[in-house]
């Protein structure tokens, strides 16, 4: 896996070294890109879903046999979330399978000094004190921060209080509830703590996403590479000779 985002890097560089231009670096293989994009529905239903669930419709017209309004969105979001949980089994195995960059967002070289500048590099450069951002072949180091500390450990909270609230429902014999509720509940110290932290918690994936669409948007336009097109194609496109900064 190193090695092949060595071998990125070096063509970039051999590329500006001889004044030739390095279109494309395949980045997102298939299996990341499908991932994204079916997580990106589901957090979508999750949390259109979840809002009314925590804020009901006040009445509905008719008697209440004749529709089953708030049982569909219940299903809806049970659904999702179950498509929420096997996407992330799966991305986690294919963080072990995939090039570098599928582990990239799980594995922060936190360690690395020169990482760091990176993120306060990224970090003036969104605030529009740098003049300049620095060339990436993946993630750069702010965006590889956040993935990993708003959003990958938002989502393992989410899924396992979500999976705690479930096996109430499902029964105490139910494996949701030898798994998740009969030691998290506890843990938060009764069922409505429980309900209020998912609650918050789906807010703060509801502004981790927009932040990260304008984050997105922002650089495709302004950046030295593409970011939304990589994400559908896996395809980075490069917008000058410069070799990156990444210190793969």
């Amino acid at each position: 896996m190193a090695r092949k985002a060595s071998v990125d890097s070096a063509a970039l560089a051999l590329a500006a070294a001889h004044g030739q231009e390095q279109e494309a670096v395949y980045i997102y293989e298939a299996p990341v890109r499908l991932w994204h994009w079916v997580n990106a529905l589901a957090i979508l239903v999750l949390a259109v879903s979840g809002y009314f669930i925590g804020s009901p419709f006040p009445t509905l017209s008719g008697e209440a046999s004749s529709h089953y309004l708030m049982g569909y969105i219940r299903f809806a979001h049970f659904a999702a979330g179950y498509v929420l949980a096997i996407g992330f089994l799966f991305r986690i195995y294919w963080a072990l399978a995939g090039n570098h960059h599928a582990h990239q967002i799980f594995v922060p070289p936190v360690h690395s000094a020169s990482w760091w500048d990176g993120v306060i590099h990224e970090a003036k450069w969104y605030l529009f004190l740098a003049r300049e951002p620095r060339k990436y072949v993946g993630h750069n180091p702010l965006a590889t921060l956040t993935m990993h500390f708003v959003f990958i450990w938002v989502i393992v909270f989410m899924i396992f209080t979500g999976f705690a609230l479930y096996g109430e429902g499902e029964g105490m014999d139910s494996w949701q509830y030898r798994l998740f509720s009969s030691w998290i509940i506890p843990l938060f110290g009764q069922s409505q703590d429980v309900h209020t932290w998912h609650h918050l918690g789906m807010w703060a994936i509801v502004c981790f996403s927009l932040v990260h669409i304008y984050a997105a948007v922002r650089e495709d336009i302004v950046s030295r590479q593409s970011i939304i097109s990589s994400m559908i194609s896996g395809w980075r496109m490069f917008k000058d000779h410069r070799p990156p900064d990444d210190g793969h």
